[in-house]
């Protein structure tokens, strides 16, 4: 941990500490109002996740704030069944079932924001981790997610397609759902009730008006595949496939977008060319991801660098960049020693019909050599996106390098 990010959490542990109840351990209470406690002010402090990790003396509470996960408190290990059925409580679930993984809502009517609480099984008990998401009222439409400028209007007329798949690509925790979810409130307010839009979630993370929802139950055998097969007859106009985990589902996907329907989706995947890499991996055939998918869109969110930020030509502060100097963060009172301020969207949007990308599918090259011949085409890699925003001083040359995970030159 750099000594920024390590005064961030001193900071964000004593604030805690400071404003956590000061019921007795012992008290019937303390758990019921530790958790509240604790879900709201990781709400507050902008939060994306709560880890609530089980060790062989105490349970330790973190939080993940602008993608780097940070400690927060730690309880004694003793508390650990009750806090951990707390949450089960809150969302619903079985509390007495702890040795399987169990999903679940969390119902709070007093939050800011949709949260959704996973446990799983781990040597000294259950391990849980609540995700929070934004509200319906932010991020609802795509011209407020920070979409590039080039990008942004690209994907606004593909929302107007009668047929086709735009997949939304990334890793965990990159805003693929936003996105999805921003498209989709797009395409209602256009059309109104002119057309029949439709989702398969798992779960449904917001409520979306004008939008018929349904979340998969696997345990009924109801799947992606198969509720999928379902509304290609309930006629939709648009479906919304939460995530394509599997061969059957990326099959259903494209016959779908092949008979009339647009169809979003997202998709893991580190870049758009390895998006489709992974789907000829999965059996997909070139013939149908030439024609059917009309884009991908691969997105990566890198934390901005605070105003406090300071230009350097120190060559280690580049980390490989070729680029005259960077901003290296600093840290201030606002952004509380880290040096970073909110997040960066940075996304790239690759068309299946760009010249000689078409053609390079069809030959079912692998994905270096998709993203070669993107590239010649004018395509404009997240890596060249980031090495420009490196070079405006919008983040810092570390962080590229941390989310990206290569020293470009």
């Amino acid at each position: 941990m750099s000594e920024s990010s390590a005064t961030h959490a001193a900071s964000l542990a004593e604030r805690f500490a400071r404003e956590a109840p000061k019921l007795e351990l012992t008290h019937p209470k303390y758990v019921t109002e530790f958790v509240s406690y604790t879900l709201h002010s990781a709400c507050d402090a902008g939060a994306s996740d709560i880890h609530f990790a089980v060790g062989e003396d105490d349970v330790q509470v973190l939080w993940r704030i602008d993608g780097v996960l940070q400690s927060v408190a730690t309880c004694p290990r003793s508390l650990a069944p009750n806090i951990i059925a707390r949450l089960k409580v809150m969302a619903e679930l079985l509390t007495y079932r702890t040795d399987v993984p169990q999903e679940g809502r969390i119902r709070e009517s007093s939050a800011k924001v949709e949260m959704r609480l996973s446990t799983f099984p781990t040597l000294y008990g259950e391990k849980a981790v609540v995700r929070l998401f934004a509200s319906s009222e932010r991020y609802r439409w795509p011209a407020e997610l920070g979409l590039p400028e080039d990008v942004l209007p690209e994907l606004l007329g593909l929302l107007h397609e009668t047929g086709g798949a735009i997949l939304i690509t990334g890793p965990a925790g990159s805003g693929k759902t936003t996105t999805a979810y921003a498209a989709l409130r797009e395409l209602q307010r256009e059309a109104g009730v002119g057309k029949s839009l439709v989702s398969l979630e798992d779960p449904i993370e917001s409520v979306l008006n004008g939008v018929s929802q349904s979340p998969v139950n696997q345990s009924a055998g109801f799947d992606y595949a198969t509720g999928l097969r379902s509304l290609m007859r309930q006629d939709p106009d648009v479906i919304l496939v939460g995530e394509i985990r599997d061969r059957e589902t990326a099959e259903t996907v494209f016959q779908a977008c092949l008979t009339g329907h647009l169809v979003l989706s997202t998709f893991h995947a580190g870049s758009s060319a390895e998006a489709i890499s992974r789907l000829g991996d999965m059996g997909i055939e070139p013939y149908l991801l030439r024609t059917g998918l009309r884009a991908i869109v691969c997105q990566r969110l890198f934390r901005h660098l605070c105003d406090c930020a300071v230009w350097s030509t120190d060559v280690e502060a580049k980390f490989g960049f070729d680029v005259p100097r960077v901003r290296v963060p600093a840290g201030c009172d606002r952004c509380a020693g880290t040096g970073y301020r909110g997040r960066l969207l940075l996304a790239e949007l690759l068309r299946p019909e760009l010249k000689n990308v078409g053609r390079a599918i069809l030959e079912r090259e692998d994905a270096g050599k998709i993203q070669i011949v993107a590239v010649e085409s004018g395509f404009v890699s997240i890596a060249q996106r980031a090495k420009t925003a490196i070079a405006e001083g919008r983040t810092s040359a570390i962080e590229v390098r941390r989310i990206l995970g290569f020293r470009p030159t």
